[in-house]
């Protein structure tokens, strides 16, 4: 049985067998996907947002003054 999955790239069908950038299609794709990651196109927040209405809402922090 063969995996597939969509690229996350482009979105064409990736194959598993024999891929070693799966579930990118091509080495093209698996580039781009790193570069989105290095030019900070894509984040992980480090802390949760507990606010409750997104970052429309979030109150910017001060930092301490001590």
């Amino acid at each position: 049985m063969t995996t597939t999955a969509r690229c996350p790239t482009c979105r064409a069908v990736s194959h598993k067998d024999g891929n070693k950038l799966f579930p990118f299609c091509s080495e093209r794709c698996h580039l781009v996907d790193l570069g989105r990651w290095l030019n900070e196109d894509y984040r992980i927040p480090d802390q949760p947002d507990t606010s409750g209405g997104g970052a429309d809402s979030a109150v910017p922090q001060k930092p301490d003054e001590s």
